[in-house]
């Protein structure tokens, strides 16, 4: 995922070719947590399980083999999506790029992973409205 430009001093010079060693010779182009691959076009259903065409089953979220029933409508809900992979801080903190903080996920496991986080700063930023609104325009109007 690109970094903002105004987060840019967080990350170090060379996080450009550190992230691709994590991407690519360490996950060896699939995401760490479910196993998509790196660049492709995948079937997915929306609740995570998607389809390994190099395996030729479909997967869950973790990227475990799933069955599914036979009663399930698989063309009608089949949705495509390419896959990036991106490396992320497991702590959230950018300064720490230790090879065990980092890690290779597709933007769904990236998403579930940093959504504690957009929480908050959603909270935060609401919050922050609402102050300044019962500041310059009296309470909650």
């Amino acid at each position: 995922m690109p970094i903002r430009r105004e987060h840019r001093f967080f990350y170090p010079v060379d996080w450009p070719q550190l992230s691709e060693v994590i991407r690519f010779e360490r996950a060896k182009g699939r995401c760490e947590a479910c196993g998509r691959p790196h660049g492709h076009l995948v079937y997915h259903l929306g609740d995570g399980r998607w389809w390994d065409a190099e395996g030729g089953i479909w997967r869950d979220g973790r990227g475990r083999k799933v069955r599914l029933a036979s009663t399930v409508d698989v063309l009608s809900r089949a949705r495509m999506t390419r896959v990036f992979l991106a490396t992320a801080h497991r702590n959230h903190d950018t300064a720490d790029n230790a090879a065990a903080n980092l890690a290779a996920w597709c933007q769904r496991c990236h998403m579930i992973h940093d959504r504690p986080e957009h929480q908050r700063r959603r909270w935060f930023t609401l919050f922050r409205r609402k102050a300044l609104g019962d500041l310059f325009r009296g309470p909650y109007t």
